[in-house]
């Protein structure tokens, strides 16, 4: 175990959502190195869109798609105005292009121990996985169908970067789309001081994994911090048991 903090998660019994909302962040969390072709396909709409070829790089990690595109748009020239007009067709090209260079398999990008662990979380049935991810929607399902483990996560559920600019709204998002799951019963799973940035922001507790580009130490804000897969379902398993339990009193 790398760190571990407990907090209080609220109090008082919801029955119309029994169980616990578990929200995953997806590179770096889920999945390693799942973003090369992605950020290749991100400049490659960028070229086809706005007519722009940027050779600097930006921050990437905790951030989402749009973010990331209007920051290298910007270091090309493009106006806030100009970008805007040309949003939605730049995210259909992204999507499309990302399609286009997504590998048949990505099994091999899994992150240590995270097949297992939605195995478990799965077998429980008192746990809803989903999604908080910068990704737009189209590219994170098809990496994860890719990866082989899309099916723990349904349709019409979770947050992504294509429902808003600024990652702190997605959480809030994806409980609204799981029936309005309170925040006592939700926890976020990250690999980046954002992801426990957007956490913060709808007052959710967050564990951390050091699989991502970040150091357990930069991870201390987090509720726990995990080297991998195997080590967060042991630190997760005291915290379902007692918020499942919570949940379901009357």
């Amino acid at each position: 175990m790398l760190d571990r903090k407990r907090k209080s998660g609220g109090t008082g019994c919801r029955r119309e959502n029994g169980g616990v909302l578990v929200l995953f962040d997806i590179d770096g969390t889920l999945l390693l190195r799942a973003s090369r072709e992605h950020a290749a396909a991100l400049r490659d709409a960028l070229a086809g869109v706005y007519g722009v070829s940027v050779a600097a790089s930006v921050p990437a990690a905790g951030r989402t798609d749009t973010a990331i595109a209007r920051d290298l748009a910007t270091l090309a020239g493009v106006t806030g105005e100009r970008f805007e007009r040309s949003l939605e067709e730049f995210k259909q090209a992204c999507t499309s292009l990302f399609a286009a260079r997504c590998p048949p398999s990505l099994d091999d990008r899994l992150a240590p121990g995270m097949r297992e662990l939605l195995d478990q979380l799965t077998a429980r049935g008192d746990v809803r996985c989903s999604l908080v991810t910068g990704n737009y929607e189209a590219v994170a399902r098809l990496k994860l169908d890719r990866a082989g483990i899309g099916h723990h996560f349904a349709p019409g559920q979770g947050g992504f970067g294509s429902d808003a600019e600024a990652r702190d709204e997605l959480p809030a998002i994806a409980r609204a789309r799981a029936g309005g799951y309170p925040r006592e019963q939700t926890i976020v799973i990250g690999d980046t001081p954002l992801d426990i940035a957007c956490a913060r922001a709808d007052s959710l507790r967050v564990f951390a994994v050091a699989t991502g580009p970040h150091s357990a130490a930069e991870l201390a804000h987090a509720d726990a911090v995990a080297a991998d897969g195997w080590e967060l379902a042991a630190l997760l398993r005291p915290e379902l048991e007692e918020l499942s339990a919570r949940a379901a009193c009357s």
